[in-house]
């Protein structure tokens, strides 16, 4: 009798924790809407400014479209290796969770190094953000984007972490979850900022 009481707790708690996560889940897709608000409107303000040059260079003076094609290939292939770490999850393999996790981590971060290198670049041939309208918006559209990345690797970091420490329960499947809405969301939102901002910009 106190078998079955014991299975039947510890099934509504697995329910519980279920329920629990579906609702987080549902949440975080909320964020993600507003943050789409927030690019969005940075992408607007983006298009207004975009031909503002005051005189000085425009973006086919400036962009290197190669370089920024190596920092696209990083970012896309670690939703890659993102969604191999989620696969892992799915099979309750800690061990593949936190290599895929370890091998996307170091491609964000290869991103963000080529991303601060190319911004210190750009500041020290004297096209800073004050240097025109233009150059305004595009500090301010791909820098809201390279934090949100930078925010992802530190959530990262730290859920390597609770994997590490607390294994693959439900509470850190939901966290893993969230952060693949998360990451894959920013991927989508660089290769609008790709098309939009440089390639775009490069070709007129």
């Amino acid at each position: 009798m106190s078998h079955i009481v014991l299975n039947e707790t510890a099934h509504q708690q697995e329910q519980g924790y279920e329920d629990a996560g579906s609702l987080s889940l549902f949440g975080f897709w909320i964020y993600l809407l507003t943050d789409c608000i927030l690019f969005a409107t940075l992408f607007a303000t983006y298009a207004v400014l975009g031909q503002s040059v005051a005189g000085g260079p425009g973006a086919a003076d400036i962009f290197e479209l190669p370089y920024v094609l190596g920092e696209t290939s990083l970012l896309l292939f670690s939703s890659v290796t993102y969604g191999y770490a989620m696969l892992a999850n799915h099979r309750k393999d800690k061990r593949r969770v936190l290599q895929w996790l370890g091998v996307t981590f170091a491609l964000g971060l290869g991103f963000i190094a080529m991303e601060v290198n190319e911004f210190h670049h750009l500041i020290a041939e004297g096209y800073g953000p004050q240097r025109s309208a233009f150059l305004t918006g595009f500090f301010t559209l791909v820098g809201t984007h390279g934090l949100h990345v930078l925010t992802g690797l530190v959530w990262m970091a730290l859920l390597m972490i609770q994997v590490q420490q607390r294994g693959l329960c439900c509470v850190i499947s939901t966290r893993l979850s969230c952060l693949s809405l998360f990451w894959h969301f920013l991927d989508i939102v660089w290769v609008c900022v790709f098309t939009v901002v440089y390639l775009f910009g490069v070709i007129r």
